[in-house]
């Protein structure tokens, strides 16, 4: 009687069709509901439950439900059904070489650094990243351009001696803080709003978005826009789960993610201008300052990689004016 039963079902799963296995996959990220990464996320929601006929689920959990950043993409890595948001930087760890489209000032045009993303060199890396564990799902998120808010104003790269400066905890936006002159301080945005109230940092950078969305120009009232880095970021999650998932599944959530990236893209070009006037409202001072000096402080960034392939500066140069 059992294997007639086991015979019977294994025949009606055959027949159904290939996204009749229910799966649920959790979405992890720092920001906070309303923001656009959460708008973003909630769309690719839609598209990923239209793809599969409802039974492909991406939960959201924004804010930092499921823990910092880090922790997240180790939960990926060991095989949890968990996508997350990574910059490259975050990255380098695997293949130092893509800390280089996180560098300062590398390019004002973010379309440009799409088509990197896109190349031959960067499928190369993704193929290199699948094999240590790591699985690409979304490679045309925009997440904006960064700015600084700080407690002073920040004219110069003088102004920024002796500030302490949140960054995230990868060594590219470190270092680029440090060489325009500022102390940079890593910590998870989830902490940085009690770090401004009790004095522990004196500004942070991130996309207006993200300040906004945080409500940290309460507490820092001077924005400085000084668009040191387009920050594309990739969505991921770990090859041991996506090696679970039917092939079919897979090519959905990357088709419904990159109609989701150009969404992210769609909404970046929007969202700045709105802040700005909403973020004077609230009595942020905005300083336009001639960005000049704070590209050449960063230049010396550049040759602070040995580890990075020989004239890799210039290849993606080469690459951006293509």
């Amino acid at each position: 009687m059992y294997k007639t039963l086991l015979g019977a079902t294994a025949a009606i799963v055959m027949a159904l069709p290939a996204f009749a296995a229910e799966t649920t996959i959790r979405v992890a990220y720092e920001n906070n509901p309303g923001e656009p990464v959460d708008l973003v996320m909630h769309r690719w929601a839609e598209l990923v439950d239209k793809a599969s006929g409802g039974d492909v689920e991406l939960e959201l959990y924004p804010s930092s439900q499921l823990g910092a950043k880090k922790d997240v993409i180790e939960q990926a890595m060991l095989g949890v059904n968990v996508i997350t948001i990574a910059d490259v930087g975050f990255l380098t760890d695997y293949d130092p070489d893509l800390g280089i489209l996180f560098g300062p000032y590398l390019t004002d045009d973010a379309a440009s650094l799409f088509k990197i993303y896109e190349s031959d060199w960067f499928k190369e890396k993704e193929a290199k990243l699948e094999e240590q564990g790591i699985h690409i799902v979304i490679s045309n998120y925009l997440y904006g351009t960064r700015q600084l808010l700080t407690k002073t104003k920040v004219e110069t790269p003088a102004d920024l001696k002796g500030l302490k400066i949140r960054t995230p905890n990868n060594i590219m936006q470190i270092r680029a803080i440090e060489a325009m002159g500022g102390t940079p301080t890593p910590m998870p945005l989830a902490d940085v709003y009690p770090a401004l109230t009790q004095g522990t940092i004196d500004g942070v950078e991130n996309p207006l978005p993200v300040l906004y969305g945080q409500k940290l120009h309460e507490q820092a009232k001077e924005l400085s826009m000084i668009s040191y880095l387009q920050n594309t970021s990739l969505w991921l999650g770990g090859q041991a789960y996506f090696d679970t998932l039917d092939p079919s599944v897979v090519e959905m959530l990357e088709e419904t993610g990159h109609e989701a990236g150009l969404y992210s893209q769609e909404l970046a070009a929007e969202q700045d201008a709105k802040i700005i006037e909403e973020m004077k409202a609230a009595g942020v001072t905005v300083t336009y300052p001639d960005i000049a000096p704070f590209k050449e402080a960063t230049k010396a960034v550049y040759d602070q990689f040995p580890e990075w392939s020989d004239g890799l500066y210039d290849r993606i140069q080469s690459q951006l004016a293509e």
